[in-house]
């Protein structure tokens, strides 16, 4: 190689190391000015207040809740349960900055608010065969178009009808031989589960968690009645059923500012 050869090598090779630094460096640069963008930022305390106290938010928090106690208040009316105890946990949080690299969703919004109603109610453990009919009834009437709305999703099947024979002493365990006594029945849109009656091993609806700190409008928890419990509930009718209704987003918003739920 000439000595002319391997100078224009060598300038060769600090060009290209030059222009990979300037790649390097504008990168980085795209990456600081995206930061700084509102879209891309984190929601701040402040923000994640005014936005939940907005009447928007508050009037999507009033119909969610409404709607989720109603479900209660149907099986309270409609079935031999007697509802004893309400929880509801609501939270506003706020949206995280861009994530470049590990996404699960949460820099997608600038604020999300989620409400959480769960319902116990007192039932006579000696009648839980005719309790257990009377609720797949009245969810054989709503189902059946008759009644429009969130209501009782459980109707009479196969499973039902033997779990109702089990608890009249007319039949097997419907999970099957040597299994354990069943005790909730399930739909994705709600689930009713129960104390055990018939086992000697008892396994029994637990007492809701603790409040966390009520702080309207960014976090809520009401237990009604107040100092109500589960076992409270338990020495007044002698069980207890639960009913979980899932986490309901009744307002969502953006980080380009659309109401995704309302």
């Amino acid at each position: 190689m000439t000595m002319k050869q391997a100078q224009d090598a060598a300038a060769t090779a600090l060009r290209n190391a030059v222009g990979r630094v300037f790649g390097i460096l504008s990168v980085l640069l795209i990456f600081a000015l995206t930061a700084c963008s509102s879209q891309n930022r984190a929601t701040g305390p402040k923000e994640v207040r005014r936005l939940a106290g907005s009447a928007q938010a508050e009037k999507s928090r009033r119909t969610a809740e409404k709607r989720m106690r109603s479900i209660a208040d149907v099986y309270d009316k409609k079935t031999p349960l007697t509802l004893a105890l309400v929880t509801v946990d609501d939270i506003c949080s706020g949206g995280e900055a861009k994530q470049w690299f590990f996404q699960d969703g949460k820099d997608q919004y600038k604020i999300r608010c989620a409400l959480c109603v769960t319902a116990y109610f007192g039932a006579d453990p000696h009648r839980i065969g005719d309790v257990l009919e009377d609720i797949f009834t009245a969810g054989d009437h709503y189902s059946s178009g008759d009644a429009p709305g969130d209501t009782i999703p459980f109707g009479h099947d196969s499973y039902r009808r033997r779990l109702v024979g089990y608890y009249r002493g007319h039949g097997p365990n419907p999970s099957g031989p040597d299994t354990q006594e069943p005790t909730q029945v399930f739909t994705p849109s709600q689930t009713l589960s129960w104390d055990t009656v018939r086992s000697s091993k008892k396994r029994l609806v637990q007492e809701p968690g603790p409040c966390m700190k009520s702080d309207p409008p960014v976090t809520r928890c009401l237990h009604e009645p107040a100092q109500k419990t589960v076992a409270d509930i338990r020495r007044q009718y002698g069980m207890v059923f639960r009913l979980e209704l899932p986490v309901a987003d009744y307002y969502r918003i953006s980080k380009k500012g659309e109401v995704l739920t309302r």
